[in-house]
């Protein structure tokens, strides 16, 4: 294989015609899309009488947003093999639809749900996503239930560079001493967290279930920053972190994100319809994974939204972290079976 290309703004429009996505006399323009913190990621519209848009991604060595952090591009060829492995059991079509991909050059061109709102925007603003988490948690426990065992999908999704990377920005190092910007009070809470002996081992005990390569496909990063609410229903995004490992960590993931807003508003005691949803059509559609399983995690990236490096703008206010910080504990030591009511 050649060298991959690194595409510009300038010369993807040329590089897509030669793929065949633009024909002879169209026309198109060239946007940033998205966050754009792991890929290259950009919008592609075209003019002409057949106007249409489409969004492009391109792994590189390095991470778009942190160069500092290096991974393997053929991340995106992971990504791909999701989509394609999982779509057997996306009935409700909650993935993604592919229009191209060239593997050589690590491009994937997927059709534009630009005009969809994200589910953490809706979160924030407290809309109702219990139906787009019901439905987005029973697709997990179908790809969950239908891979669960398959020994040879453990070699077709070796993706080891994202798991590790991602990994250790989950589950080691919020529980480590380091340089993350927090206030004082967080810093102090943040520091007590790291000498709690029993917390560092369950978060520990974590990782490593998390980095055994047994248990079914797992998506990998389902949090709400990554889930498009259509009219239609939810979209979930960007599988770089694909995956054979434990279910229970997609699972944890979207509780995580689905419980975060009421947490940070000090709403820990009132009912969760998401969590609810989620958990019982996730239960209903036979997902494998134990809800005490899933809420350890969820805990852990808590945490990690709270004190880690990936923070969320709910817990901006010193107050709203530390009722976050709370609940996370809770989960982690002593993680329920049931949603908590």
């Amino acid at each position: 294989m050649g060298a991959q290309l690194r595409l510009s703004d300038e010369t993807l429009p040329g590089h897509l015609r030669a793929l065949g996505l633009l024909a002879a006399g169209e026309r198109a323009t060239v946007e940033a899309a998205g966050d754009g913190n792991i890929n290259w990621v950009r919008r592609v519209r075209i003019q002409g009488r057949d106007a249409r848009s489409f969004v492009v991604k391109q792994a590189r060595p390095a991470l778009e947003r942190f160069p500092e952090y290096h991974a393997s591009p053929d991340r995106l060829l992971f990504e791909a093999r999701y989509l394609e492995r999982a779509r057997r059991f996306d009935a409700d079509g909650v993935l993604p639809a592919v229009l191209a991909l060239d593997a050589p050059n690590r491009l994937l061109v997927l059709e534009d749900l630009g005009g969809a709102e994200r589910m953490d925007a809706a979160l924030a603003r407290g809309a109702d996503v219990a139906d787009a988490a019901g439905c987005l948690a029973a697709f997990l426990a179908r790809v969950h239930a239908g891979t669960a065992g398959d020994e040879a999908l453990a070699n077709a999704f070796a993706n080891d560079d994202m798991r590790r990377l991602h990994g250790d920005h989950v589950f080691a190092l919020p529980l480590r001493p380091n340089d993350f910007p927090l206030s004082p009070a967080l810093g102090a809470r943040a520091a007590a967290l790291q000498a709690d002996a029993e917390l560092v081992a369950l978060a520990d005990a974590a990782y490593a279930r998390y980095l055994a390569p047994r248990g079914a496909l797992v998506h990998g990063d389902v949090q709400a920053g990554n889930v498009l609410l259509r009219a239609s229903g939810p979209t979930l995004l960007d599988a770089e972190i694909a995956h054979v490992g434990d279910p229970a960590f997609d699972l944890g993931t979207l509780l995580a994100h689905l419980a975060l807003p009421a947490l940070a508003a000090g709403r820990a005691a009132q009912p969760h319809p998401a969590l609810a949803a989620a958990l019982g059509a996730y239960r209903a559609a036979g997902g494998p994974a134990a809800a005490a399983d899933a809420f350890r995690y969820a805990g852990i990236e808590l945490l990690r939204r709270t004190i880690g490096a990936a923070r969320v703008p709910a817990v901006a206010q010193d107050e709203a972290s530390l009722a976050v910080l709370g609940t996370a504990v809770d989960w982690i030591k002593r993680p329920p079976a049931e949603v908590p009511r």
